[in-house]
């Protein structure tokens, strides 16, 4: 059985990254960051400290790295994490063609090649958030953080998880318990998503403090629809979260 790492890095070397030039450029060329599938503006969800100029930031399983785009625009110093090179060389490619430039790491998140205590902020949209184990990426999340640094990171709501058909589109009833969820498999990728309850326990045993959980509402009318869930469906059920941590001084 093939390693849910390895299953990863496949999809988005072999399948995901060659779709992903248009919206790269899409979220790239935004002024304001806005959060996952509803484009959520940051002025309404508060998900970023409130400055984060000077700020050593890692992005764990950028991607194409627009969010280390947004933060290196209000100054921060970004570092982009990936374990897919394809994934990469989009986020380089945008560099160019936006002349904005900062460190991106071929690398898995869950063992990141960077010293304990050298960052402000760790962050995550659909990153490691959603493809790595959270007991794997969290601890080291508070490993690269300096005391009192930040955690800021958005992934898939635990009822869009229980509610995902196999073909990962949402229901509208729930299809799986609660109890134990954890990782969802699909043919060709692997994802992870914890209850609430298991999340805060798995914050707090790893020195975080919990600020805020943010269930995002899609707006009527959305911007853009999608095959996994309708906007209609994340207007009445949040099918995304951001939660914010900072890691206790």
């Amino acid at each position: 059985m093939i390693d849910y790492t390895e299953l990863n890095r496949r999809h988005w070397e072999n399948t995901a990254a060659a779709a992903h030039g248009p919206l790269a450029r899409e979220h790239w060329a935004r002024e304001e960051a806005c959060w996952g599938l509803w484009a959520t503006p940051e002025s309404q969800v508060s998900a970023l400290p409130a400055d984060v100029s000077g700020m050593d930031v890692i992005e764990l399983g950028c991607g194409t790295a627009y969010v280390s785009a947004w933060l290196a625009r209000l100054g921060a110093r970004p570092v982009g994490v990936d374990i897919s090179a394809a994934q990469l060389a989009t986020a380089r490619a945008m560099q160019v063609e936006f002349d904005l430039e900062f460190p991106l790491v071929l690398g898995d998140a869950q063992q990141v090649p960077r010293d304990d205590a050298t960052f402000d902020l760790v962050i995550s949209e659909y990153g490691a958030s959603l493809w790595c184990d959270p007991y794997r990426w969290i601890p080291e999340a508070a490993r690269l953080l300096r005391p009192g640094g930040h955690l800021v990171f958005l992934n898939r709501s635990p009822l869009f998880a229980l509610c995902a058909r196999t073909d990962d589109t949402a229901a509208t009833s729930l299809l799986r318990p609660q109890f134990d969820l954890r990782r969802l498999d699909n043919d060709t990728s692997a994802e992870f998503t914890l209850a609430h309850g298991d999340m805060l326990r798995l914050l707090r045993s790893t020195g975080f403090t919990v600020e805020d959980l943010v269930e995002i509402q899609a707006p009527d009318p959305a911007h853009r629809e999608y095959s996994e869930v309708s906007s209609s469906w994340a207007h009445r059920w949040p099918s995304e979260e951001i939660w914010k941590a900072r890691l206790t001084g």
